[in-house]
């Protein structure tokens, strides 16, 4: 087995431990080695790099107006203006590190008792130049101008605002049914090719585009949450469940003439995954949906979305079994070897394994797995979840038909980010489960089969560069001989507007490494201005071509890229005004069968 060589990642956020000398400024980060002599490679090591340019913002927490706290003596006091200012920016860049309340989460707490000490210079320069460990530089970026870093030093003296709860009276208000279950169809009444639709997140308008997927047109465009986060299938593939970032859930009946939403509920604050239940027997019986905030997921008729049990997250790391206020709900699965929901618990690093057979005698598995867990999915048997604890650089996976801890794994890599991953078979290793990197080029194998290759199975069996730092997502298909990673967050726009393509026939483990070819999605898509990032390749039904998203910005032009999988050239390119900011793409037929 090989594996590329991480660079060395110290802890994300200071405590007043280290400094590096930064003309007369002082930036301090935990656990740093001994600083360079070099001012210029000392500053030019608190760049922003590839994978903390991914900013999980709280899009809709920053849309709250909230009073401005007193401030203590020495403190300075903000205007609510000011304060509502600093705690939109906090949402939209910082909140998705340190947490909602400051208590820390993938980065350091950000709590007054820390910061009032720490004192506002030293504040001020370290939101200007950041940290080798992790932190932006948030004013030499130019992200922040220096009103606002100063702005941002004197807010995380004061207390932290506290967003509101979302319990059960919260989501019954929220909740419709716009078409009762036995007024729906009886039958498909429109002539479309469901199993071969696409359901594509118009991110920034708050809308979803279903596109045929033989004929490239678009079907409908239809309003949902802001920022849909992922797009699910029921086990029928008749109903797509949509969730916005905003916490609402759209149910559509994709058999009606013409498909609309039937039913609609709001979970919570911020939101980011829903699923229903897949077990034999139980098809289509529940949907599960899990918030950022408050932490929490709930379980809701899978006909109706009638909200039905609310589930708090908080409770204690499985580590250093610390209490944490505000582990957010990131992965959801639906097993499909048992009567479970697997819920991913991002702070606390536990994964659950909810029986959903009794809702009122509620029976869940508490795995002690890794901080902090995100996005993940099932091996090519759907038997074993491989999900990423992308803060720790692991793998773990999870054995669903027993329901137990099978292996943790380094990826050797920075911040693994697999979407679902990608299943395929190595000429050498077999079965094997791959994820990309944002923070560094590398990909990552690990083995996915117990039986025929038991020696490589949960190792990391290869690591090898694809085209650059901030990879969001990696993809093949069964029916296909390629892998596609794309390089979204990487700050040249050529590398961020490609994707590089292995062919798995040629891929030998044997130390060396593969090569691939580079296509120039967005050249192909003939998309000016801006720098527009080519993301998510999502495969066709029968496997014969891969959709790539050129994600621009809300007021300039996108498209999608439609690739030939055989010849691996360009085949059609989708372009529409009603084309904004087009993101995630589902597949209706790979999705429901968790094909990927």
């Amino acid at each position: 087995m090989r594996q590329r060589t991480p660079s060395a990642r110290p802890g994300l956020l200071a405590s007043a431990a280290l400094a590096l000398a930064l003309g007369p400024l002082a930036v301090c980060a935990q656990e740093q080695a001994a600083p360079p002599t070099d001012p210029a490679a000392a500053l030019e090591g608190h760049r922003t790099r590839t994978d903390n340019r991914y900013e999980p913002s709280l899009d809709n927490l920053a849309q709250q107006e909230v009073a401005a706290p007193a401030a203590p003596e020495g403190v300075a006091a903000l205007s609510d203006a000011e304060y509502n200012e600093a705690n939109k920016i906090y949402f939209e860049r910082c909140a998705g590190c340190h947490g909602v309340l400051r208590k820390g989460a993938t980065g350091k707490a950000l709590t007054p008792d820390l910061t009032r000490e720490q004192g506002f210079e030293y504040l001020q320069s370290f939101i200007t130049y950041g940290s080798p460990a992790g932190m932006p530089n948030w004013g030499t970026s130019g992200e922040l101008t220096p009103e606002q870093v100063d702005l941002m030093a004197k807010y995380v003296m004061l207390d932290p605002a506290a967003p509101p709860e979302f319990g059960m009276v919260q989501m019954r208000e929220s909740w419709k049914v716009h078409v009762a279950p036995a007024d729906r169809p009886q039958a498909q009444e429109n002539d479309w090719d469901l199993d071969n639709l696409f359901s594509v997140t118009l991110r920034d308008v708050g809308q979803i585009a279903l596109i045929d997927g033989k004929t490239y047109e678009i079907k409908s465009v239809l309003d949902t949450g802001y920022a849909v986060h992922i797009s699910r299938l029921s086990a029928s593939g008749r109903y797509l469940f949509v969730i916005g970032r905003d916490g609402k859930v759209n149910m559509i009946d994709l058999w009606m003439k013409e498909p609309a939403t039937v039913a609609e509920i709001k979970i919570g604050s911020e939101a980011r995954s829903i699923e229903t239940s897949k077990m034999a027997g139980w098809e289509d019986k529940y949907a599960i949906a899990g918030a950022y905030w408050p932490p929490q997921y709930v379980i809701m008729d899978g006909e109706t979305l009638e909200p039905m049990k609310i589930q708090s997250t908080r409770g204690m790391t499985y580590d250093e079994q610390e209490y944490h206020p505000e582990p957010r709900v990131a992965a959801i699965l639906a097993s499909h070897y048992r009567p479970e929901f697997i819920v991913n618990v991002k702070e606390t690093g536990k994964i659950l394994l909810v029986d959903y057979t009794d809702l009122k005698n509620l029976k869940t598995t508490e795995i002690e797995a890794e901080r902090f867990l995100h996005d993940g999915g099932l091996d090519g048997s759907h038997r074993y979840f491989i999900t990423a604890a992308n803060a720790r650089n692991k793998l773990v996976v999870i054995d669903t038909k027993e329901g137990k801890l099978v292996a943790i794994e380094d990826t050797g890599g920075q911040t693994p980010h697999p979407g679902r991953g990608a299943n395929f078979v190595h000429p050498t290793f077999g079965p094997v489960w791959a994820t990309s990197h944002m923070g560094d080029d590398s990909v990552a194998l690990i083995g996915t089969d117990p039986e025929g290759h038991a020696d490589q199975a949960w190792k990391i069996v290869d690591s090898f560069p694809a085209l650059g730092g901030g990879s969001l997502f990696i993809k093949t298909h069964p029916k296909s001989h390629y892998l596609y990673v794309d390089a979204t967050l990487n700050p040249d726009a050529e590398t961020s507007g490609s994707v590089a393509v292995f062919d798995v026939a040629t891929m030998t483990g044997d130390g060396s490494d593969p090569d691939f070819v580079t296509l120039p999605i967005a050249e192909w898509a003939g998309v000016t201005g801006g720098q527009p990032r080519v993301v998510q390749g999502e495969f066709n039904k029968d496997g014969s071509e891969i959709w790539f998203s050129v994600w621009n910005g809300k007021d300039q032009e996108s498209a999608l890229v439609v690739v030939d999988d055989k010849t691996l050239e360009l085949k059609h390119v989708i372009k529409d005004k009603r084309l904004v900011t087009p993101t995630g793409k589902f597949n209706v037929y790979n999705t429901k069968t968790d094909t990927y």
